[in-house]
């Protein structure tokens, strides 16, 4: 390892990824050290076969965690170069490398981001209803342009819809088994991965709820019951193809809104339902409102601090290579 990726900076850096959200918790990444390049592989053992057969949702989380390694590589002095899926036939695990390369000093924004890394958490509680001001709302659209996705910010009529498809998506998703089974692994748990009971939030008072409610994978765990915002502010974050390349993109542009949104003090959860059950239908058409391809639903608001979830530890995540050449 060359004295410029030291083993303090190297721990740092995965540190700060594998503090990006992923689907369930699961987090979904593993990384290795080649000389000053770091490689970000999926970890097929925490895909979700059931609910996650196209592997869209682990794209969609390690882009997350790719960002978040963006950010701290920038934050420690450093530009990184980035090879997004070199060898999807030779070595398909392979989502991205990353080359650390001599850079300019972190911008004041630059630090903002990355501060927010450790703040931001998914809030299932209820918002106030207050609306974004219009220039948060414009800044959170660009934030997502920066990396080549959408964000359509919803009018209170196209959220209804989309809530109207996310709840008809959750009740299907309730009722098939496999995916219950599955779903209980990695919901209500105790340990390093998953979703916690304390991190489920409260228990929507109606249907369709703007927040995904999954206590029926643990119906053991107690929550209270929340009155919920009768008009949430929803974005869809979308792409203009639908393929795993346009996937990672938009994890990387999914955390870059939501570390965005946490730095102008707003509250942030995550809706997939439609998204997961049309590619566990395997849909094709028009099954969707909007002409651009949707990559997840975000809640937007003013709210409590989401709660904490547990992280693996950087042994577990990280191999030691030796170098070699890319």
């Amino acid at each position: 390892m060359p004295a410029s990726l030291t083993d303090n900076m190297v721990r740092r850096l995965i540190e700060a990824a594998a503090a990006a959200p992923s689907i369930h918790n699961t987090q979904p990444w593993r990384f290795r050290v080649c000389g000053d390049v770091i490689e970000m592989h999926g970890d097929p053992s925490r895909i979700l076969w059931v609910a996650d057969p196209l592997g869209r949702a682990l794209h969609l989380s390690c882009g997350a965690a790719l960002f978040n390694l963006r950010l701290a590589i920038r934050l420690a002095g450093a530009r990184p170069l980035i090879w997004p899926l070199p060898d999807p036939a030779g070595e398909p695990t392979l989502l991205a490398s990353v080359q650390l390369t001599d850079g300019r000093a972190p911008t004041p924004q630059e630090r903002e981001m990355a501060e927010a890394i450790q703040q931001r958490h998914s809030s299932r509680a209820p918002f106030s209803g207050r609306p974004l001001p219009e220039p948060v709302q414009i800044g959170l659209e660009q934030e997502a342009g920066y990396e080549f996705a959408v964000l359509r910010m919803l009018s209170p009529r196209d959220a209804a819809l989309v809530l109207q498809l996310a709840g008809a998506a959750e009740a299907r998703l309730a009722t098939d088994f496999d995916h219950r089974v599955e779903l209980a692994e990695w919901v209500g748990t105790t340990g390093e991965d998953g979703i916690p009971a304390s991190a489920l939030g409260s228990r929507p008072d109606r249907q369709p709820a703007p927040v995904r409610d999954l206590g029926y994978a643990a119906p053991n765990a107690v929550r209270p019951e929340g009155s919920f915002e009768r008009q949430p502010q929803l974005g869809v974050l979308s792409t203009a193809r639908d393929e795993p390349g346009d996937w990672l993109r938009a994890g990387q542009a999914l955390q870059r809104v939501l570390l965005a949104a946490t730095r102008h003090g707003v509250s942030t959860s995550l809706l997939y339902q439609p998204i997961e059950l049309g590619d566990m239908e395997h849909r094709e058409g028009s099954w969707w409102p909007w002409p651009e391809c949707p990559q997840i639903i975000i809640r937007f608001g003013y709210g409590p601090r989401g709660a904490d979830t547990p992280r693996r530890p950087v042994a577990a995540i990280l191999d030691q290579a030796e170098e070699a050449a890319h």
